[in-house]
């Protein structure tokens, strides 16, 4: 029996109702992420609480920048995810990069956005 070189429709099936899951939470997490940033919570330095105010108002930059690179991560795994779908729709899924082998089904069910199998990516360390 010769190697297989793709996952039949019903695992990519699998695999996207995966990816759209991870999707959705990611745009979600990604929103409140960007409310953070934009201060719509209203827990600001313009909000009327009269103590420590400079205290408050380093941590809020702090935490501000921290939820920049936050939500930068995580536009950044959203892309992923949605080249990932691509990589479904044109049936190429789960094909590592390196090799042309198929990525192991339990490797693509954790991090379903790979695009290397473990052999490639330990070999490109």
């Amino acid at each position: 029996m010769s190697e297989k070189t793709r996952y039949n429709d019903a695992e990519l099936a699998e695999f996207k109702a995966i990816i759209l899951e991870k999707l959705e939470k990611a745009h979600s997490d990604y929103e409140l992420l960007k409310a953070s940033l934009t201060n719509m919570d209203g827990n600001d330095t313009t909000d009327t609480s009269p103590t420590f105010k400079v205290l408050e108002e380093g941590a809020a930059t702090l935490s501000k920048e921290e939820a920049g690179k936050l939500a930068q991560r995580q536009m950044k795994f959203i892309q992923h995810l949605q080249a990932a779908l691509v990589r479904i729709e044109n049936k190429s899924y789960g094909v590592c990069a390196e090799t042309g082998k198929l990525i192991p089904a339990e490797r693509l069910r954790a991090v379903p956005h790979a695009t290397l199998s473990i052999e490639a990516k330990d070999a490109r360390k």
